[in-house]
């Protein structure tokens, strides 16, 4: 009866979620009922009074009043600002500078044979949390965990005697619900802090986020995620497998690349000689006393500011030395295609990122975003609301809007404008609030319809046990959804207890100058 009802819910959440536009036109929508609950808040006279930092520092009340954007001077604004407020759209920039190293690391071959190379030297009593920590860490080539490492971890466990499909459970599992986890700084890092900076700046114009703000935290959560990762499978999801007792189809195709083994230890040992090399230069700019990254920024460490070129660097050159080493790379015109197809991969990126900018822009030139902030944070400040319950409150709500709008960026498009000034007024910094979003966005990420990698997982599933479904899928996941959601929450909610920064330059807490 149970199995039945999850399988309805299921059913439901895909079908709904399938009517649902384009993120894209969602955003074009949303711009449009701004323009329009813009100009009704105007014509109804509509103002609050708030406490705003300038950048100077100095602390003053202001009055809010609502902007129209269907009057003759609102739209004008409108036609003249549109190409502006795309180009100053703060995570543009940042992604797709850093996207051009990732991109090169990725399409080299680089992170495959990482992946590859660190599962098949894994002893088996440690292949689960070696195969999950690969999985975690995979998400600096956004969606190369997704392709290579559920048809390796399945093809490994069969050859132990295990469930194919826990492997498969395992590396999803790692790679979608831990996507926001990692060691690294990712190109989802200078995304987010993007957002999160635009919501902070309608409070406190001066506040900057940096892309390392969330660092410790995240370098935390691939700890414990990879722990408790490995006690769901062994405690939850293999002895399910063993009692199910399927009758598995022996695939026996290799996953591995079509690269020569010589070829792809030649360019990991290239690969590793320029990482080391680069680091110590980095290292070396950032602490010899007048290096160009040594010492303070505008408002944060040298390095810190300069992260995101940092990113395309130290992805870049490795990446590079693999491929040619490799010879998956043969000359410069190779490394301009893979730029180009990178930034081809990033075109519905782009397209969201136009409507998203212009959402963000008119929310804000409407004064409607600021507004709804104020009158919120003022009434969660009378309530008295404890910061840990909102917290955890925010993590479940993103856990279910993630069932209905699967990109990640998209949900923040809309929830950051609102959530980060609304907890700011009541002490919790931009910061935490993208941290707390971080955590909800990845742990229902295996179970939303809308994940378009769920289909190439049941793919590989089908591969093994042609009779599975989505069904099959999501009650392979769940115990993962709902164990990383208590456990992550936790997490962060003793992090708060202690105190400890979330990053370089990532407080807890906000504090008005």
């Amino acid at each position: 009866m149970a199995a039945q009802t999850s399988t309805r819910l299921l059913a439901w959440v895909e079908r709904t979620g399938n009517r649902l536009p384009h993120p894209a036109t969602l955003f074009g929508f949303a711009a449009l009922g701004v323009m329009l609950v813009s100009q009704l808040a105007a014509a109804l006279d509509w103002r609050v009074s708030k406490s705003v930092t300038d950048v100077a520092g100095v602390k003053q009340q202001v009055e809010v009043e609502a902007v129209g954007l269907l009057d003759s001077d609102g739209i004008w604004w409108v036609l003249s600002h549109l190409v502006d407020n795309f180009i100053n759209f703060p995570p543009l920039g940042l992604v797709l500078v850093a996207m051009i190293g990732i991109g090169v690391a990725e399409r080299s071959g680089l992170v495959a044979a990482l992946l590859q190379s660190g599962v098949r030297k894994t002893p088996g009593g440690l292949l689960t949390p070696m195969v999950f920590f690969l999985g975690v860490m995979s998400s600096m080539a956004l969606d190369a965990g997704y392709v290579v490492l559920p048809p390796l971890a399945a093809a490994l466990y069969l050859a132990m005697g295990r469930s194919p499909l826990a492997g498969i459970a395992v590396a999803f599992a790692a790679v979608s619900a831990g996507f926001s986890a990692n060691l690294l700084i990712t190109a989802l890092d200078p995304l987010l802090a993007g957002f999160s900076q635009a919501g902070a700046q309608l409070v406190d114009q001066a506040y900057r986020v940096s892309a390392t703000a969330n660092w410790w935290f995240m370098i935390a959560s691939t700890i414990v995620l990879t722990l408790t990762g490995w006690w769901v499978t062994a405690r939850i999801v293999e002895p399910r497998l063993a009692a199910a007792d399927y009758d598995y189809v022996r695939v026996d195709d290799d996953p591995a690349t079509q690269i020569s083994a010589d070829n792809m230890r030649r360019g990991l040992k290239m690969a590793l000689v320029s990482v080391v090399i680069s680091l110590a230069i980095v290292l070396a700019l950032i602490f010899i006393p007048d290096a160009p990254l040594y010492g303070q920024g505008e408002r944060f460490a040298r390095w810190i500011e300069a992260i995101v070129p940092l990113i395309l660097i130290l992805f870049l050159i490795p990446g590079l030395a693999y491929g040619f080493a490799a010879r998956t790379l043969q000359s410069e015109k190779d490394v301009a295609r893979l730029m180009s197809e990178t930034m081809s991969a990033l075109g519905p990126y782009i397209v969201l990122a136009f409507f998203a900018a212009q959402f963000i822009a008119f929310f804000n030139h409407s004064n409607l975003g600021e507004m709804l902030a104020v009158v919120g944070g003022q009434l969660l400040a009378q309530a008295q609301v404890a910061p840990w319950f909102l917290i955890a409150a925010f993590v479940m709500v993103v856990m279910l809007g993630n069932l209905f709008i699967g990109s990640a960026s998209a949900k923040y498009a809309f929830f950051a404008p609102v959530f980060v000034p609304m907890f700011m007024q009541v002490g919790i910094s931009p910061e935490l609030t993208q941290a707390a979003y971080r955590v909800g966005d990845s742990v229902s990420n295996v179970i939303t319809p809308l994940n378009p990698y769920m289909v190439i997982v049941l793919a590989f599933l089908q591969r093994y046990l042609p009779q599975a479904g989505f069904g099959t899928l999501a009650a392979l996941m769940l115990p993962y959804v709902v164990v990383f959601a208590v456990i992550w929450i936790a997490l962060l909610l003793v992090w708060m207890v202690i105190g400890v920064p979330l990053g370089p330059a990532g407080p807890l807490w906000y504090q008005a100058g």
